[in-house]
C-alpha cells in the first residue's frame, strides 16, 4: 500500500499529465492529509452573522472534523470557539442552534464560560488550589481557531495557527461576496428559509469539480430541461420563476463556450464572467432604482451585470450572486460529503429576491429535485466505480495548454475549458506537499 504521509514522491504521483489518480478520491490516508494540510490551514466558511442576531445566540458546525460554535458575544461581536470543554473535552452544545444566554455551561461537570470563551466558573474550585490550574491550558478557557474573520457578514475560520492571511488567501474572489452583499440597498444580507442539508456518498472533490463542469448539463440534466419545457407549455402564463431557473439547463454547448471564466490563485475561480444561466432573470419592479439610489447608476449597473454561474472559494464554498445562493461542502470521509445550501435575502429589497433563492434551492439542490438527483446518482456511481479494476485515472485534459502553468490568474472565454478544475488540483497539490511545520515530508 502506498504511504502518502511519508513520501513526497507518492503525493506528487497523484497527478500525472492533468489526470488525477483514483487514490485522491478513495484513500483514507489522502483524506487525512487533506484535512490536516488543506482544510485546517484554509479559511473555511462557518456561517453567517444573521444566524446569531441576539446576544447568546449560537450555531454549531463541524469544520474538517473539529466541532466549533459560532455565537454572539455580549458585546455584539461574533465569536468562534471550539465546541469542547477545556476540562475533559466534552461537547458543550449539542443542538444545531439556540441561545445559551450569558453563559455556556458544560453538561458534564458544569465548568462555565463567557460567550467569548473565557473561563467563568469552576465547581469546587477550592479543590484546585496549589494544583497548577492557574497555569494549565484549561485556565485559558475554550480553545479558538487559529484565525476568525467576518467579511460582509460571512464568518470564516482557519483552524490551524499556520496558514495564509484571509485577504491573501481569497484575493479577488472576495469581490463576489461584495457583490452578494451589495445586492441589498443597505449592503447587508440575512439568511432566509433555513438550510437544505444532504449527505452524498462521494468525495468532496467530485462535487467541487462538478460546480465548474459546463459540459455535463447537456447530457446529465437533459430530462430536467425537457420536463421544464413540457410543464411550461402546459401552464403557460403561470409564475415564470421555476421556468426561468430550469429551462437554461437545456442551453447547448455553444452557450457555455461563450460564458467566460477566470481562475485565481489558491484554487478559487469565477465561472460565467460574461454571462450565465442566471443572467436573463426577469426584472423586479423598482429594484434597480433602489440600487441606483443607494450606490449611484454606475455601481448599480456593475452589481446587476455581475451574475456568474459559480464562484468557488476553495476548498469548500461556492456562491451564486443571483439567485443569492451559497453551497457549503463539509467533508465527512473520503467517500462521504455533506452539502449545505443557503439562500439569502438582501435587506431592504423585495421579498421576490428571497423567493427566487428558495425556489432555486428547492428545484436544483434539494436531493429530491429534478436536477440534484441526476448529479447525486453520477457522483455516487463514480465513487463506487473508481474502486473497481480498470483505468486508475480521472481525466481533466480538455483544452490543456502548457502556457496555463505559468500563472494561477487566467481569464479565458471558453467556459468548457477544464482549466477551472485543473486550477483546483494545482492548489490541492501545492497544499498537500506542504506538511505542518514546513518540514520535508
Amino acid at each position: 500500500m502506498t504511504n502518502y504521509r511519508t513520501s513526497r514522491e507518492a503525493i506528487a504521483g497523484l497527478i500525472c499529465d492533468n489526470q488525477i489518480h483514483r487514490d485522491a478520491y478513495l484513500s483514507e490516508e489522502v483524506f487525512r492529509l487533506e484535512m490536516e494540510r488543506i482544510w485546517a490551514r484554509s479559511w473555511i466558511y462557518v456561517g453567517h452573522e444573521s444566524e446569531v442576531p441576539k446576544s447568546g445566540d449560537y450555531t454549531t458546525v463541524d469544520l474538517a472534523g473539529s466541532p466549533v460554535i459560532m455565537l454572539r458575544h455580549t458585546d455584539g461581536s461574533v465569536r468562534v470557539v471550539m465546541n469542547r470543554c477545556a476540562h475533559k473535552g466534552a461537547r458543550l452544545l449539542s443542538e444545531p442552534s439556540g441561545n445559551a444566554g450569558r453563559v455556556v455551561r458544560c453538561p458534564y461537570h458544569a465548568w462555565s464560560y463567557k460567550t467569548d470563551g473565557s473561563l467563568l466558573a469552576v465547581p469546587l474550585k477550592a479543590g484546585y488550589e496549589n494544583t497548577g490550574l492557574e497555569t494549565s491550558p484549561a485556565q485559558g478557557g475554550l480553545s479558538t481557531p487559529g484565525g476568525v474573520q467576518v467579511y460582509r457578514g460571512f464568518v470564516f475560520a482557519r483552524l490551524s495557527q499556520e496558514g495564509p492571511a484571509f485577504n491573501d488567501f481569497f484575493g479577488d474572489a472576495l469581490q463576489a461576496l461584495d457583490n452578494l452583499a451589495d445586492r441589498s440597498p443597505v449592503g447587508e444580507l440575512e439568511v432566509g428559509g433555513g438550510c437544505i442539508r444532504s449527505v452524498i456518498r462521494c468525495n468532496w472533490k467530485m462535487y467541487l469539480e462538478n460546480i465548474n463542469d459546463t459540459v455535463h448539463p447537456i447530457s446529465a440534466h437533459e430530462s430536467a430541461s425537457a420536463s421544464a419545457q413540457k410543464v411550461g407549455q402546459q401552464f403557460a402564463g403561470s409564475d415564470p420563476t421555476a421556468m426561468e431557473q430550469l429551462l437554461p439547463f437545456g442551453s447547448g454547448y455553444d452557450f457555455y463556450t461563450r460564458m467566460g471564466a477566470r481562475t485565481l490563485p489558491n484554487g478559487h475561480s469565477i465561472l460565467g464572467t460574461n454571462f450565465s444561466i442566471h443572467t436573463q432573470y426577469s426584472d423586479i419592479p423598482g429594484y434597480q432604482q433602489q440600487l441606483e439610489q443607494a450606490y449611484g447608476p454606475q455601481r448599480a449597473q456593475e452589481i446587476l451585470s455581475f451574475s456568474p454561474q459559480n464562484v468557488v472559494f476553495y476548498p469548500g464554498l461556492a456562491t451564486k450572486s443571483s439567485p443569492q445562493i451559497i453551497r457549503v461542502l463539509r467533508p465527512l470521509g473520503p467517500g462521504l460529503t455533506q452539502l449545505e445550501v443557503w439562500a439569502f435575502q438582501p435587506k431592504g429589497a423585495s421579498d421576490v429576491m428571497l423567493k427566487r433563492g428558495l425556489t432555486y434551492a428547492r428545484l436544483v439542490f434539494s436531493p429530491m429535485s429534478v436536477v440534484a438527483h441526476d448529479d447525486v446518482h453520477l457522483f455516487e456511481s463514480q465513487q463506487t466505480s473508481l474502486a473497481a479494476s480498470g483505468n486508475e485515472w480521472v481525466n481533466l485534459q480538455r483544452q490543456f495548454s502548457p502556457g496555463e502553468l505559468e500563472k494561477a490568474d487566467n481569464a479565458f472565454e471558453d467556459g468548457n475549458n477544464e482549466l477551472v478544475m485543473r486550477n483546483q488540483y494545482r492548489a490541492w497539490m501545492s497544499m498537500l506537499m506542504n506538511p505542518v511545520g514546513g518540514a520535508a515530508a
